[in-house]
Formats: structure tokens, C-alpha cells, sequence
């Protein structure tokens, strides 16, 4: 279809990830599919509502499926077609405040020591200790490690953006281990085959025997559970928000600025107002005794 083969001339040409590309073309067929009398540069913006609430009413398709299938509509509509597309905001409401969970160092050092294997170790230990996103840990080359400057280059991270992070002296000498060991090539942790990019699902797959194993898995942690805690752990141990941010690749501060709300650096000194009102009286019973 024409249709679909022009979509994907225009992802390939914003440089849109497989994935991405694969997604938003899926979405797509089963939209033509559900009109076939319909050309697809004659479909409407209610058309494609009309097909997101069959999905959800008819389907229970997940609010999650429903966002990915509006931003493939949307691309198409104004990118394929240059005709407005309003994307419906019920679908996008303003993100939760609700806060991340974060692991304790302690919670850390239990899921790592409880995995055998050297290269699932090495994968968990990296996840914490650059506080990159699995996709980045993934796609990650072994060119990419620069001991000399004890930094790890992060290529093409979220946003197709550059940066650096910080290289562990514990890790390098772990990954030093894993190297002999394994002898990665090209990826710094290959899949099954030589110079193939370790799978995403396979990494989460660690962590998941790894709670099992260790019996936290009523915490419903997850990989970016990891990035969360290396970013809390920084923020604790007095490094500034600027840097954090640099180090995670964010794009704004406001994005950086939730982990003051997990840090507990600065409420570890504070006094509980009720400890002295308690403290207090203890003193007044002692002087009247």
C-alpha cells in the first residue's frame, strides 16, 4: 500500500527508531483495515476516534495501546498527508504526580550479589552505576568506554542526544572480568551471537529471577528502578542537581528536580517537632521529681 510504504519513507527520513517505525506502521494497517472502502488519504480525524473507541469499548485495548495508535495517526495526518491533526487529550492528561520507587543501596547490593552468572552481574552492575535508560545499556558498543577519562559515552540517547556518564573504578574493574571471560564484540553485552546487541526483554528478565530469587518482588521494582536510585543515591551523597541532570540526559531541570522528593538529604537532621515537645516534658517531669 502506498499509503504505508510513503509513512515509511518519512520515518526513515526523521530518523525514527525501529521501533518507533514499526509501532506507528502496525497502527496504521489496522486502521485501513477497518475502513477498506475508504482511501487512506480520505480518512478524518473521526474516523480515526471512532476506530480508538472501538478498541477501547469493544477491544478493552489499554489506554497505553490507544496513545501509541493516536500518535501514529497523528504522524500520518501531518507529516504524510499535511492536514491538522488535534490528538484527543483525554489520552494525554498531565503526568502523575505520584513518586518513582527507589531502591535502598542495601536493596541494590542484594539483587546484584544474588546473580551468578558474570555477565548478568556485569548488566545490573552498569544499569546503577551510569544510571542509563536499558535501551542505552543495550545499544551500548564497547568503543563507548573510555577508561582513560573514567566516563562511559552514552550515543543516540532518549531524544537522539549525546552525553557522558560516570564510569565506576569498581565497574571497569568488573567489566574487566567480564571481558575475559566473555569477550564481547562490538556491543559491550552481546545477545546469543557475537556482535549482536543484548535484547532489552532479556535484561528484564534478569532482574526479574533476581527478585524472585531475593524475594523483593512485592516491590514492583523495574529496570529504570535502577536509574532512579543512581540519581537518589547522587543527590544524597551532595552532588548538585545540574550534574545529576547532565548525567542523566534530561532536557530540563523540572525533570531532575522530583528526586528532592526522594532524597533524604536534606531531612535526615531535621528534628520532629513532636521529639522536642516529648523531650520537653521529660524534662519538666525530671525537675519536678
Amino acid at each position: 500500500m502506498k499509503a504505508l510504504e510513503r509513512t515509511q519513507d518519512y520515518l526513515n527520513l526523521g530518523e525514527y527508531s525501529a521501533n518507533t517505525a514499526r509501532n506507528y506502521l502496525a497502527e496504521l494497517r489496522w486502521l485501513f483495515a477497518c475502513y477498506p472502502d475508504t482511501k487512506p488519504s480520505q480518512l478524518t480525524r473521526q474516523m480515526t476516534l471512532d476506530y480508538l473507541l472501538y478498541c477501547s469499548k469493544t477491544l478493552g485495548c489499554s489506554k497505553v495501546k490507544n496513545k501509541m495508535a493516536s500518535n501514529a495517526f497523528a504522524f500520518f495526518f501531518r507529516q504524510v498527508l499535511q492536514q491538522p491533526y488535534l490528538l484527543p487529550n483525554i489520552l494525554f492528561k498531565a503526568h502523575s504526580a505520584r513518586l518513582p520507587s527507589v531502591m535502598s543501596a542495601e536493596e541494590i547490593k542484594t539483587i546484584i550479589d544474588s546473580i551468578a552468572n558474570i555477565k548478568h552481574r556485569a548488566v545490573m552492575s552498569f544499569l546503577y552505576s551510569t544510571g542509563m535508560r536499558l535501551n542505552e545499556v543495550a545499544c551500548l558498543k564497547i568503543k563507548d568506554i573510555d577508561s582513560m577519562e573514567m566516563r562511559v559515552k552514552v550515543v543516540a540517547g532518549k531524544g537522539k542526544k549525546d552525553r557522558y556518564t560516570l564510569l565506576s573504578y569498581t565497574m571497569l574493574s568488573e567489566l574487566r572480568a567480564y571481558w575475559i571471560a566473555d569477550k564481547p564484540k562490538e556491543y559491550l553485552f552481546n545477545g546469543k551471537e557475537k556482535g549482536k546487541k543484548y535484547s532489552a526483554r532479556s535484561i528484564q528478565h534478569i532482574l526479574a529471577q533476581a527478585l524472585i530469587k531475593t524475594g523483593l518482588t512485592g516491590k514492583h521494582y523495574t529496570i529504570h528502578t535502577f536509574r532512579h536510585s543512581f540519581a537518589t543515591h547522587l543527590l544524597n551523597n551532595g552532588t548538585d542537581l545540574m550534574t545529576i541532570k547532565e548525567l542523566l540526559g534530561h532536557s530540563s531541570l523540572q525533570q531532575t528536580m522530583k528526586y528532592l522528593h526522594l532524597s533524604d538529604r536534606h531531612t535526615r537532621k531535621v528534628i520532629n517537632p513532636y521529639d522536642l515537645i516529648q523531650e520537653k516534658q521529660t524534662l519538666i517531669y525530671e525537675n519536678e521529681g
